[in-house]
Formats: structure tokens, sequence, C-alpha cells
């Protein structure tokens, strides 16, 4: 009996000059923004990144993403995302910045009532990150076209109003020095895409509620839940 032939594509995200990002891994960090840590309840001065991954194939560019079912708490976290070109293992600040694509709007979904039943079993909690359509992206722009400043606007809205807001300034770990560290503990390489955290005011979404993610100079990432 023959084995039948394995085929496989990476999903790739749209670039803004018509290119298409192939999406090896997604790597993100939690408690990157003070306000956020504090309303989790932690300490942000005593607070280490704290770093998860989703697969890449819960990277997508699409209009509409699906609620995950199983879910009674599914939450937004607008963040920045940061596509490599490169990578390496301990990396300086300088080298991780080199080795940057692209920057784009992004949405860290999370079915949080999943993620809190796990952390009080003492359990893993990557279903609560890592399910279909996890990581909507917008369209990314090459770094030659764009860079993060510290006073650039993050935000994210639902259906018109308003639900978080900060600046990249805020970030507890920059872009440079985030890259660097989660290079200390993994190897980062051409193809990731790096969450970068998320500032206050995640809340829960609903089928049929529009979601608009905003970074400064960056095209927004739009797109509606809809039901399983």
């Amino acid at each position: 009996m023959s084995e039948a032939a394995v085929s496989w594509q990476p999903p790739e995200l749209p670039v803004s000059d018509g290119r298409s990002f192939p999406v090896r891994h997604a790597w993100c960090v939690g408690r990157n923004y003070a306000d956020h840590a504090r309303e989790m309840g932690v300490d942000p001065e005593r607070s280490a990144p704290v770093f998860f991954s989703k697969p890449a194939q819960a990277l997508v560019h699409a209009e509409t993403v699906m609620y995950p079912p199983d879910t009674a708490e599914l939450h937004h976290e607008v963040e920045l995302v940061v596509l490599l070109a490169s990578g390496g293992r301990n990396l300086t600040p300088e080298q991780a910045a080199a080795a940057v694509f692209g920057y784009a709007a992004g949405v860290d979904l999370t079915r949080r009532d999943v993620q809190t039943r796990a952390k009080q079993a003492g359990q893993p909690w990557e279903m609560s990150k890592g399910f279909d359509q996890a990581g909507p992206v917008g369209l990314i722009v090459p770094a030659r076209d764009w860079q993060p400043e510290a006073e650039t606007a993050i935000a994210l809205s639902v259906d018109g109003q308003r639900r978080q807001a900060g600046w990249l300034g805020q970030m507890i770990w920059p872009v440079a020095e985030l890259l660097a560290q989660l290079s200390r503990t993994v190897t980062l390489a051409a193809g990731d895409a790096v969450f970068t955290g998320t500032p206050a005011g995640v809340s829960a979404l609903a089928p049929g509620e529009r979601v608009c993610a905003r970074v400064e100079g960056l095209p927004e990432l739009d797109f509606e839940i809809v039901a399983s």
C-alpha cells in the first residue's frame, strides 16, 4: 500500500506592496502594557515578559472571523504585530531591529473563560489562544515605509465604540528589546510573527459585532464576528 503524499503550504498574509508574507510561527507576549497588567491583577513592576505562541494557521486576514465553539467569553486584545525577515538566537536589540520585515495591526483573540478555567486547574491554556482564526492581522507595511514611535497611537473599537486606547510608548518592553528577550528563549526565524502586547480595556465580543483595530500609520484591521 503506497503512502499518500503530504501537501502543506504555510498561511500567507498580504503586504501593502503586493507581496505575500508566509507565516512560520506566531509568538505573543502578555502583560507588556502596565495598565493591562494591572487590569489582569499583576504588578507590572515585578513582571517579566510572559511569552506564549499561536499556531501559524491561527493567523488570518479576513473580513469575517468565526466565534469559536465551546466559548462563553471571547475577548479582544489589539496589538502591534511585528513580522520578521530573519532571526537568530541571543540577538542584541540592534540585531533584532534589523531582522524586522514589517508591521501590521492585529488582534489577539482569547477564549477568556477557557483560559481562566485552565489557570485555576493548573493546566495549559494554549487552547484559549490557539484556536481557528485566533489572530486576525491587517495589511503588512514594510519596515522601510513605517516605524513604531513612542507616541504612535493604538486603539480598538467595537461597533464604533472605543474599547481600548493607548500608545506604543506604554510598552514595558519596546519592540527591539522584546524581540531580543524572546530570542534568549527560542530561535527566531524568517516568517515569524510577534504580537507585542495590548493596552487596557480588553472586553467580550459577541457574534454580529464589528471590530476595528488601529495602529496609527498602518492600515486598519476591520472584521465582523460571525456565529460558528
